[in-house]
């Protein structure tokens, strides 16, 4: 008898990125592409980003907590809102995220490519 092997949960294909640095989120557009996720979008601000959820809303989020002159909390609202699955990138300790988000995975800055593709792994 063979015993199969535990699945390994397929990528999100959607994501959306909320970087305000432009070579760090080109440098993590890079490695989530390298993963295997089909579509990347960056957004550098609130604005943007809240606009970009509702035009058409991803799968997945990654979010910078310190963006220029804002924190991300807005987006993670609305995206908590729609039940989308988000994780945090950030510099800040545990005390940079409110606790109502202390339940988000958070990533250390830089992202190691392992902890990145394990958060963008879906639990369904």
């Amino acid at each position: 008898m063979t015993r199969s092997q535990p699945s390994v949960p397929e990528l999100y294909q959607h994501v959306l990125v909320v970087e305000d640095d432009p070579i760090i989120a080109l440098g993590l557009e890079d490695t989530i592409n390298d993963l295997g996720v089909a579509e990347v979008r960056i957004a550098a601000n609130v604005a943007t980003a809240l606009a970009m959820i509702e035009e058409r809303a991803p799968e997945f989020a990654l979010l910078d907590v310190g963006l220029v002159r804002e924190k991300s909390f807005a987006i993670a609202e609305r995206l908590s809102t729609l039940g989308i699955p988000f994780a945090f990138s950030t510099g800040y300790g545990a005390d940079g995220v409110p606790a109502a988000f202390s339940d988000r995975p958070r990533l250390p800055k830089p992202c190691p490519t392992d902890g990145l593709e394990a958060v963008l792994r879906r639990r369904d």
